[in-house]
């Protein structure tokens, strides 16, 4: 890769692990997006994007944990089939175009919804055992076909839902992107057995860039905020999956 192109792709790296990361994301669509515009190999996406999302994940779950918003209650249930079915959607590699099409479609509804009419800060419920576990499973596969976390589903359905509020949404998603993202990495590495070396650079940068947007979050900006950078993340993350 030419050295300037690095440049330009690491400062966009730091920029979208800024952006994701104070909503509890990881980041792993915008990163797709960047490679993809830069012509990074499509070989090289996938394991790229979700190495950079274990590191900015593993970030956000430590800030949000410690900013008081982590609710263990609700995060397992969704976790427990979502770590399988990432590592087996990591593993397959499958002619996706109109999934994604209809993915992105549904994400920039989602964006629409929160920029138009926020939902309100209102009393949450906890969500049915069994659905929560078979939505966890459904979007741990979702998240290994597409090299994303699956936080960029998670949120805006633990919010719109009202199963929970703002930021404990974005503290629980973090550590389901986490643990995801390493299932997702683990059966994409069992099928690819690489790692391209320019990416330490953007390792890096999302680490940085991680630490930046989680601590501001976690607790400095105010929900209102949040849930328009939400908005902001579901429209990039919309676009990317119809146009790629």
């Amino acid at each position: 890769m030419a050295p300037e192109v690095l440049w330009i792709l690491t400062a966009a790296v730091f920029a979208v692990a800024i952006l994701y990361s104070s909503v509890g994301h990881a980041g792993a669509s915008g990163y797709i997006a960047v490679m993809s515009l830069l012509s990074v190999a499509p070989a090289e996406i996938k394991p790229i994007a979700l190495a950079l999302n274990i590191l900015v994940a593993s970030i956000g779950t430590w800030q949000f944990w410690r900013a008081g918003h982590f609710s263990w209650q609700l995060f397992w249930p969704f976790a427990l089939l979502a770590v399988p079915f990432a590592f087996v959607g990591g593993y397959l590699h499958l002619p996706s175009h109109l999934f994604k099409v209809l993915v992105g479609i549904i994400l920039l509804l989602a964006a629409v919804q929160f920029l138009l009419h926020p939902p309100a800060e209102s009393e949450t419920r906890p969500p049915p055992r069994l659905l929560a576990v078979g939505l966890g499973g459904a979007l741990g596969l979702l998240s290994g076909l597409t090299g994303t976390g699956g936080g960029i589903f998670l949120t805006p359905l633990l919010i719109t839902l009202r199963w929970a509020r703002v930021r404990s949404a974005a503290a629980v998603s973090a550590p389901f992107i986490l643990l995801n993202s390493a299932a997702g990495l683990a059966g994409n590495y069992s099928a690819a057995m690489s790692f391209p070396a320019f990416a330490w650079a953007l390792v890096i940068a999302a680490v940085i860039g991680g630490t930046i947007g989680s601590w501001f979050g976690s607790r400095r900006l105010p929900q209102t905020a949040i849930k328009r950078l939400l908005a902001l993340v579901l429209t990039i993350a919309g676009f990317k999956l119809i146009l790629t």
